[in-house]
C-alpha cells in the first residue's frame, strides 16, 4: 500500500475504541417485543487484530420473525444450517427469517481483518456466501455441529469458533490495520462524503485506495463512504426527533433530498421520512 504518511492513521487505530458493530444498521430496532437476544463477545488477544467481536443470536418465536440489517463493510463467518458460512460484503439488502427456537454464532471481522486469514483478495468473496471449507481450506462441519448443538454455553461455542479461525494461522498485517483505521475514519469523520476526500486524508491517490480496499475489504471506498452516510440518516430517524431531510441531505453528501431519498430507499426499502414514522423506527 503506497502512501506518503500513515503515521496518523496508525496512531488513530491504536487509540480507537473497539468497533463492536454499527447499531444503527438494525432496521426498526424498537419494533415491539423482539423474539431474539443478541450477545456480543470480544475476541481473544490472539485474534483481536482480525476479529472485531463475536455475536450470538438466540431466538424463540411462535410466528416467523423477519429482521433486516443494513449491510456493512465487513465480512462475517457464521455457524448456521450445519456449516460455517463466510459472508462476503454485499450490496444487496440483508434479511433473516427466524422460526421456532435456535441460535446462530458469528464472527464479525474488522473491515480489513479477513484478508490475513484468506491470504488472498477478499474481493473474490464480494456478494457471495460460501462454506468455510471452500474459503479457508479446513472442514467446517465438525465445528459447526458443536456450535449449533442445543442450548450451548456462550464461552464454549466462542472457543470452538476461535480454534477454527486460529487454525488458519493468520499473520499480523500492517496494511490490514491501516485499512481498518481508514474505514473507521470514514465512519467517524462525517465531513467525508466522497471517496476522493478519504483518499486525500490517507495521503493516497484514489486508484491506489480503490485497489487496496478491493483487496482487503472487498468493496470500494465510494460505497463505504456512502454507506456510512446512509447509516447516519438511519441514526437520525432512530433518534425520535424531527428531521429536516432537505437540510440533512447535502451535509451527508447528497445533491438534494430526492437524491438521499432514492439511495436510502434502495438500501432500507422505504424513504427516510416514511421510515421514521414506521412503528419501531
Amino acid at each position: 500500500m503506497k502512501k506518503r504518511d500513515v503515521t496518523g492513521v496508525l496512531v488513530m487505530l491504536e487509540r480507537m475504541e473497539p468497533l463492536r458493530g454499527y447499531p444503527e444498521a438494525i432496521v426498526r430496532p424498537e419494533a415491539g417485543d423482539r423474539p431474539f437476544d443478541v450477545e456480543r463477545v470480544a475476541p481473544s488477544a490472539a485474534l483481536a487484530e482480525f476479529v472485531d467481536y463475536y455475536w450470538l443470536v438466540r431466538w424463540r418465536t411462535g410466528e416467523p420473525h423477519r429482521q433486516q440489517v443494513i449491510p456493512q463493510p465487513r465480512l462475517h463467518v457464521a455457524a448456521e444450517d450445519g456449516r460455517l458460512l463466510v459472508h462476503g460484503v454485499t450490496r444487496e439488502p440483508f434479511f433473516r427469517t427466524l422460526t421456532g427456537t435456535g441460535h446462530v454464532l458469528g464472527a464479525a471481522f474488522h473491515p480489513g481483518g479477513f484478508r490475513p486469514l484468506l491470504k488472498g483478495s477478499v474481493s473474490a468473496l464480494s456478494g457471495l456466501v460460501r462454506p468455510g471449507a471452500d474459503v479457508l481450506g479446513r472442514d467446517d462441519r465438525p465445528v459447526a455441529a458443536r456450535i449449533l448443538r442445543p442450548a450451548p454455553e456462550t464461552a464454549e461455542v466462542v472457543a470452538d469458533l476461535e480454534r477454527y479461525l486460529l487454525d488458519t494461522v493468520p499473520e499480523p498485517d500492517a496494511t490490514a490495520r491501516e485499512v481498518t483505521a481508514l474505514v473507521e475514519e470514514a465512519r467517524q469523520r462525517t465531513g467525508i462524503v466522497r471517496a476522493e476526500q478519504l483518499a486525500a486524508h490517507a495521503g493516497l491517490g484514489l486508484r491506489s485506495l480503490q485497489r487496496t480496499f478491493a483487496e482487503y475489504v472487498g468493496i470500494g471506498p465510494k460505497w463505504i463512504v456512502r454507506r456510512f452516510r446512509i447509516l447516519e440518516a438511519a441514526a437520525a430517524a432512530h433518534a425520535g426527533e424531527p428531521v429536516d431531510w432537505s437540510a440533512l441531505a447535502p451535509r451527508l453528501g447528497f445533491s438534494d433530498q430526492a437524491h438521499l431519498t432514492r439511495v436510502f430507499t434502495q438500501v432500507v426499502g422505504t424513504p427516510p421520512a416514511t421510515y421514521q414514522r414506521m412503528p419501531g423506527a
